[in-house]
């Protein structure tokens, strides 16, 4: 039997059987082997990277491959810019039937919703003095889902309460847009207004013109970030480019591939973006204030419960506005009563890493961890946790080690006096991972796992080398003003003493 790969057409004229060709190019015929051939060799054969051990297992492959990924979520720019710490963010939610769809599992809807969860406990961990207001859309209409918060928990608990619902109808973007745009317009200056769209439809139900919304949000100065599930949209990249015409594209708007992709792509949106000098159109929309009035209000205990100002709801516990004394349950929020930012200064700490990013540390060859300066080094700095042995020459040829980063500049060129940092080339992001699983720090030279490299720059923003040396400084800086002749507290009382005495 002669084989096809034509679809069956039982009782066809031969215009019929023109008309299931398949096209190739603009022209008419059949592909050919070799274009069958380059199109299955395009496919990654993820079997193939998987190599077996001396062992007989592939747990090497598996833990190389977990190293890749914690190093990737390490590797980022870490150029200090000026970003928008305090930010406003509306999140637009497609309930429409398209949710429905199975293509992420389990569905569109419910991923999302999980993702949602997630996404709003880390841009709090990151953004503490931020504020987060969700809209969905069905029926052809925009339903409020929460009002501005900075509190998660009333967030994630309306979220939840999405699980009881299912998706309908058709989506309505410029309903949701002139909503979102409604829930920005108060929000002040000083912060950042934006709107993350997941959209998973590939229409959208309007009762008007759409661009004149999208003007709207380009003279508000609202920027957009939209996230499909389905295919790229025109009316979806049109908005983006409209709203943020300082920025590539590409960065604001991707189709999630797998649910993987989707969390990424939820995730990135965490880290503050990158302020842009704006043109003021008044005098009320200029930027040029630099300061900020916020108050840090004391923890107290009532023994007797009293009223809130924020949900008028007796409570025992709350904290007193440091300008009117109102108690509000929790931090961050704004005063009911007159209006003042209420932080803790802990939150402020939290949001202070993203001006000032903690550097990529670089790989470490084997060549530089078994150098004479550096032999003693045989624990991570941070946990103490032994690094592994110099393999043997027969080792590293069977293990087909990668090649050494282009890059690698020794510690001794680090610590020229003309060095500096910013003028270096700029590493690739998806730099192969340390051959010796060791990761040094530019400014301490001290050694780190993969783990306290990932612990370090996505929890702590901090090296703990550079952290102890400043401790070390300062107490050698004790010890020197000593000993050039300020005397202790307790000589002090010796000398008063005498001197009374004599």
């Amino acid at each position: 039997m002669v084989e096809s790969d034509q679809e069956y057409a039982p009782d066809a004229s031969d215009d019929d059987l023109d008309a299931h060709q398949v096209s190739t190019r603009g022209g008419g015929g059949r592909l050919s082997k070799a274009q069958i051939a380059h199109t299955f060799n395009e496919v990654r054969r993820t079997w193939e990277d998987v190599e077996e051990g001396e062992d007989g297992t592939i747990t090497k492959t598996i833990d190389s491959l977990l190293q890749q990924g914690k190093r990737k979520r390490t590797l980022k720019d870490t150029t200090p810019l000026q970003r928008g710490i305090i930010r406003h963010l509306i999140i637009i939610i497609d309930l429409s039937a398209a949710m429905t769809e199975k293509d992420l599992r389990p569905t569109r809807y419910l991923l999302t919703i999980r993702y949602c969860q997630d996404f709003i406990t880390e841009f709090f961990e990151q953004n503490p003095i931020s504020q987060i207001g969700i809209i969905g859309m069905r029926d052809g209409l925009a339903v409020r889902v929460s009002d501005m918060s900075g509190n998660p928990s009333d967030l994630i608990s309306n979220l939840q309460a999405l699980r009881k619902e299912d998706p309908q109808g058709q989506p309505s973007l410029q309903n949701a847009l002139d909503m979102a745009r409604a829930a920005l317009f108060h929000a002040p200056s000083h912060g950042t207004r934006e709107i993350l769209l997941l959209f998973g439809s590939l229409l959208s139900s309007d009762p008007g013109d759409i661009h004149t919304t999208i003007g709207s949000l380009v003279a508000s100065h609202i920027n957009t970030t939209v996230i499909g599930l389905s295919a790229q949209v025109a009316v979806c990249l049109t908005l983006v480019k409209r709203t943020n015409p300082h920025s590539n594209p590409q960065k604001h708007y991707n189709v999630a591939l797998d649910e993987v992709n989707y969390r990424e792509l939820i995730m990135r949106l965490a880290t503050p973006p990158e302020a842009h000098t704006q043109q003021a159109t008044s005098v009320d929309d200029s930027n040029s204030s630099t300061l900020l009035m916020m108050g840090f209000p004391s923890r107290v205990t009532d023994p007797n419960p009293s009223l809130c100002a924020c949900h008028s709801r007796p409570t025992s516990g709350g904290y007193l506005c440091s300008r009117c004394s109102s108690k509000v349950c929790s931090l961050p929020t704004t005063c009911p009563a007159c209006s003042l930012t209420l932080i803790l200064s802990t939150h402020l700490a939290r949001s202070y890493h993203h001006l000032f990013p903690l550097q990529n540390w670089d790989t470490v060859p084997w060549s530089h961890a078994t150098s004479l300066a550096h032999r003693h080094k045989t624990l991570c700095f941070g946990c103490q946790a032994p690094f592994p042995a110099h393999p043997t020459t027969k080792q590293l040829a069977k293990a087909r080690l990668p090649p050494k980063p282009v890059f690698e500049p020794s510690m001794a060129f680090l610590n020229r006096p003309d060095h500096d940092s910013m003028s270096q080339p700029k590493r690739d992001e998806d730099q192969t991972i340390s051959e010796s699983g060791r990761y040094a720090c530019r400014t301490c030279e001290e050694f780190f796992c993969v783990d306290c490299d990932a612990f370090c720059h996505e929890i702590v923003h901090n090296c703990p080398g550079c952290l102890s040396r400043e401790g070390q400084m300062m107490a050698k800086g004790d010890e020197g003003q000593r000993q050039n002749g300020a005397a202790a507290p307790e000589e002090m009382e010796g000398v008063v003493t005498n001197g009374e005495k004599g």
